[in-house]
């Protein structure tokens, strides 16, 4: 029996959390940034499937599926395994876009695998997918004030008015490295978009 071949080449998640009052914090820069990719192929995130919000588009010349998880960031990988099995897609195809803040505000980082970094929505993303094998595009935040500062407080804070200004090139810069992993592959994006 011949398998119908995917509707959708790539999977690419912006992490996140729903809901107003955590639009403008550190920890949905990955939503941002799916937005972004979403203006670029003149979509709207709005369909409900998934576990989360998703739009299947065309970028770089394939077809993907975007998706804001709507789980809270701790259970990104609900949403995350869904859509992936749905569309068997391999796991170097699904490429997850987060806040890092171990990077300043404004850099980004490209990498081709790694483990979670004691990032929750990206040990949620692993445990689902049994793998740590999958492309993330990670977005500086910046480190907490103070070692004793609440990281989850720090992680739902606000970016300041100077801050929001180095973060929206780096949010370009960071959809645009989602486009180049696409079609040249996270060695080429992380050569080009690192240190940014």
């Amino acid at each position: 029996m011949l398998f119908k071949k995917s509707t959708i080449d790539w999977l690419v998640v912006g992490l996140g959390n729903p809901g107003r009052e955590y639009e403008r914090t550190r920890h949905n820069v990955g939503y941002r940034t799916a937005e972004l990719l979403a203006k670029e192929a003149g979509v709207k995130l709005d369909r409900v499937k998934f576990r989360g919000l998703t739009r299947a588009c065309t970028l770089a010349g394939q077809k993907v599926l975007l998706l804001k998880p709507e789980t809270y960031m701790n259970l990104s990988g609900e949403a995350v395994q869904l859509a992936a099995m749905f569309y068997k897609l391999p796991i170097d195809h699904i490429v997850v876009v987060s806040d890092d803040i171990s990077l300043p505000v404004g850099k980004i980082r490209v990498r081709a695998e790694g483990s979670a970094g004691g990032h929750n929505g990206l040990k949620s993303v692993i445990s689902r997918l049994g793998s740590q094998d999958f492309p993330r595009v990670r977005i500086g935040v910046g480190a907490k004030p103070h070692p004793d500062y609440d990281l989850a407080d720090w992680v739902l804070s606000s970016f300041s008015a100077e801050e929001e200004k180095a973060l929206a090139p780096a949010l370009e810069h960071a959809a645009a490295a989602v486009l180049e992993l696409i079609q040249n592959g996270p060695a080429k994006a992380a050569a080009k978009f690192n240190g940014l």
